[in-house]
């Protein structure tokens, strides 16, 4: 079963998605031809954005879980500035093409949360996780391992939302945000955690795995 019950448009896109159909109408009225077919690209871009297709998780235990769709664009040591400690950061970068959904990478309850605003540079370059505006989650598996999921806007995203808040649980591959219009999603892991992903790999949120803890 999916754990977002409605899989095919996010429930953040369906006002996009009325927006550019009442567009498509207007446009087809004034241009014609012409401008009904640049309203129906309008709203077939609108709806792929907002595509949330059901996600499969897989069953291998102590395994980190990919948040969001797109491409690995770090895998290293780092320093996690959220929780103050060495870590293993890796970072997924989502373009306009991709699915926004963000995901639970693992089974863990939420122990904080903070917000930041910032800037908007291109969330592909490193120094967006320090400069952009963002949101991060301290979550905590079971087993007591600690990893800080951090959601990054881009260029030209203007909205993260996060559905969660400190002592909510969730389950691997639970959706719990939404970033709109292309960002970046950090992953900050114990540095003793394994990487299963290199930079230049592209991911599918929930179901590609980014590292095992040991």
């Amino acid at each position: 079963m999916s754990p977002y019950p409605h899989p095919i448009i996010a429930r953040e896109g369906w006002p996009f998605v009325a927006i550019a159909s009442v567009a498509m109408v207007v446009l087809a009225w004034l241009g014609g031809a012409w401008g009904g077919l640049a309203g129906l690209a309008l709203v077939a871009f609108v709806v792929q954005f907002f595509r949330d297709p059901p996600r499969q998780v897989p069953a291998q235990p102590n395994v980190v879980l990919s948040p969001a769709d797109g491409r690995i664009v770090s895998v290293g040591k780092s320093r996690d500035p959220w929780l103050e400690r060495d870590a293993l950061k890796i970072s997924v970068f989502m373009n306009v093409f991709n699915v926004h959904s963000n995901r639970s990478p693992v089974d863990a309850e939420v122990r904080n949360a903070w917000y930041r605003a910032g800037a908007f540079v291109n969330a592909e370059l490193d120094k967006a996780s320090d400069e952009n505006e963002r949101n991060a989650l301290h979550l905590r598996t079971k087993d007591g391992r600690d990893v800080t999921c951090v959601q990054v806007a881009g260029l030209i995203a203007r909205r993260i939302l996060c559905y969660v808040k400190p002592g909510d649980t969730l389950a691997r591959g639970q959706r719990y945000g939404f970033i709109r219009f292309g960002s970046r999603v950090d992953v900050y892991l114990p540095p003793d955690a394994t990487p299963r992903a290199a930079v230049g790999d592209v991911v599918h949120a929930t179901e590609s795995i980014l590292a095992e803890f040991r």
